[in-house]
């Protein structure tokens, strides 16, 4: 991780933005009226006001890169426009010490009739640069940009990616104190990417600041030192990059996990119905001699707890609950498991027979069969759990596809879906510095 100067850049104070709700039939106020009755915004009734961004507090540090996350509709864009002086914030303050460059929105301060020459020096001026400062880096903004075949041409014949190549090169080239930037950089092709990221890493060695948006979270851990999740325009978290994404994981996927076992309860009922729609993915067959009733994912701690989870990480023991009914005793059994990917890769399976079990007897009633992983050495992301029980012949009693939704992260990258325990060695001919990918922040 960066070491960054301990003065403060930014200072945001319990910043709150609030917009008036529009509904059907609304009527638009106007100056005139919002000047007889007060303030456009001040007095807003709760249930007329939709709260953006609320009581939210931070500081930035020189040199320090901080991520915001969260879902759609959290504020992390509202928050950023109004550390851009976009928008003024409906109550709270920040300041900023020194000059500020935002990348906001695609093609925010192009004028689409005129030339992207012209462009850059409007977009120069905005951002506080003189013309002659402009003329001095103009060459360096169209090289990195990479658009000098196009440099002469309207900017509305411009593809998404250019307008970003040129915002980008633009912003960067003004020597900000702080650049503040949204999510377009995922707009870009793969290549400008690489050199937008090797650029924010220069501007952060050389003592300045950013903070960004973005979905993409492992560009933010990859870049930030810190970041804060928010959601319904309030800050949850704020810490360290692999501490705060994996807690808002685990959020995502505990939200999944119960949409997934709504769904199921839905799917159940239409089942029941005999409503069966063959356009659809039949996710359930057999004779119900035995029928799965619930499966749950169970994490197993040190000191012997087991915690229901539906995101782990990586190197987790994990165990699989089963509950099993039957209505009478069966002496022909067997319990299966399979692993894949959403895409259906089968990643890996196994059942009780193939461990070795012979089945004696499953007696009437309710039981419950656990299969212990320990040590699940799957690569970060998401996987499904199909769960059955047939005789041994392979017929099915009860087969459920996509039964369960698993959420993995790990505190290293890699590819694939297997995540063995390694390590790099080299002989004294080779020197590298290693950073870890984790903390224990």
């Amino acid at each position: 991780m960066r070491a960054v100067d301990e003065t403060t850049v930014l200072r945001a104070r319990n910043l709150v933005k609030r917009y008036r709700r529009t509904t059907a039939g609304h009527q638009l106020r106007t100056l005139k009226s919002a000047l007889l009755q007060g303030s456009l915004v001040a007095g807003l009734d709760p249930k007329d006001a939709i709260v953006a961004v609320d009581d939210v507090s931070f500081d930035l540090l020189h040199g320090q890169s901080v991520g915001l996350i969260g879902s759609n509709g959290s504020g992390k864009s509202t928050l950023l426009k109004m550390l851009a002086g976009i928008l003024r914030p409906t109550s709270g303050s920040f300041e900023v010490d020194g000059r500020v460059a935002a990348l906001i929105e695609l093609g925010a301060g192009f004028h689409p009739e005129i030339s992207g020459r012209e462009n850059v020096y409007i977009n120069g001026a905005v951002l506080g640069l003189s013309k002659q400062e402009v003329d001095e880096r103009f060459d360096d903004i169209v090289g990195f940009s990479g658009l000098g075949d196009f440099i002469e041409e309207p900017v509305k014949n411009y593809s998404s990616g250019m307008y970003v190549r040129l915002g980008f090169s633009v912003a960067v080239h003004t020597d900000p104190d702080v650049l503040i930037v949204d999510e377009v950089l995922a707009v870009g092709d793969e290549a400008f990417a690489h050199r937008c990221i090797r650029r924010i890493e220069e501007f952060l060695r050389r003592g300045k600041s950013l903070v960004m948006v973005s979905h993409s979270l492992g560009l933010v851990e990859e870049i930030c030192d810190r970041v804060l999740w928010l959601e319904k325009g309030r800050l949850l978290e704020d810490g360290h990059p692999r501490r705060v994404i994996d807690a808002y994981r685990e959020s995502v996927a505990d939200a999944e996990a119960a949409e997934h076992r709504q769904a199921m309860v839905a799917r159940e009922g239409e089942a029941s119905e005999e409503d069966d729609d063959e356009a659809q993915e039949t996710l359930r067959w057999g004779s119900r001699l035995a029928t799965i009733e619930r499966v749950r994912v169970l994490v197993a701690s040190e000191d012997g707890t087991e915690t229901e989870r539906y995101h782990v990480r990586c190197g987790d023991d994990v165990i699989l609950e089963i509950q099993v009914d039957t209505q009478d005793e069966l002496d022909d059994f067997v319990f299966g498991v399979g692993l894949f990917t959403p895409r259906g890769v089968e990643i890996w399976g196994t059942n009780t027979e193939l461990g070795g079990y012979e089945p004696e007897q499953l007696a009437a009633g309710r039981s419950t069969i656990r299969l212990r992983m320990g040590d699940l050495r799957l690569a970060p992301g998401e996987y499904l759990l199909d769960v059955a029980v047939h005789a041994e012949d392979g017929t099915p009693y009860d087969y459920r596809r996509k039964l369960v939704e698993l959420s993995v992260t790990a505190g290293e990258r890699g590819v694939g879906v297997y995540f063995p325990r390694h390590e790099w060695y080299a002989d004294d001919a080779v020197r590298w510095t290693h950073r870890p990918s984790s903390s224990d922040d």
